[in-house]
């Protein structure tokens, strides 16, 4: 692998740190030759918890989808490693999943979703006042339903915007409390 960006906050990158890094990274070819871009962040912060105080995020783009890992330890070498192995498991996953579900067809959502689950959170909004604190930008990529789920799951959220890759539209995934999911697509 190629590492295109390793920055670090609140460190110096020493070469021993980035030759370490591109070591580890470099397993992950044999999972996936199709890495397009890997982004690398190493951080040390001042936190009560000394085992928290070294951060490690790594983002890694694939054909289709984001693999994303972040961990902390004492030791940056050790957050390193973890960041790796959480890596690896999640490139597996990946591509098994894509090479299974590229061909399948899209599956038909169930009908009402959206309406009831909105509607479930909405009992007294009178007191609280929302704003907006964050904003983030990505690419949406076009991509089926199966594909979107795998990505969810491979960054760890509960939900997942995306392109559909038969209507073009923008559909939304999102991790049921019954543990299945739910599609969100506009009529």
């Amino acid at each position: 692998m190629h590492i295109y960006k390793l920055s670090g906050r609140n460190v110096d990158v020493t070469d021993a740190m980035r030759d370490y890094v591109e070591e580890k990274l470099t397993r992950l070819d044999r999972y996936s030759d199709q890495i397009t871009d890997a982004r690398v962040t190493l951080t040390v912060r001042e936190v009560r918890d000394s085992g928290r105080r070294n951060r490690v995020e790594v983002q890694l783009n694939v054909p289709h989808g984001i693999i994303r890992a972040e961990e902390h330890h004492a030791d940056m070498y050790a957050a390193i490693d973890k960041a790796s192995d959480v890596l690896e498991r999640q490139l597996r996953k990946f591509k098994t999943r894509f090479l299974k579900h590229r061909t399948d067809a899209i599956p038909a959502p169930e009908p009402g979703i959206a309406e009831a689950e909105v509607a479930a959170g909405l009992d007294d909004v009178s007191e609280f006042k929302p704003e907006i604190v964050r904003q983030k930008k990505f690419d949406m990529r076009p991509m089926s339903a199966e594909d979107a789920v795998a990505q969810m799951e491979a960054l760890g959220h509960d939900f997942y915007v995306f392109k559909n890759m038969t209507s073009d539209i923008c559909n939304v995934v999102y991790r049921r409390h019954d543990g299945h999911f739910g599609l969100i697509e506009p009529s």
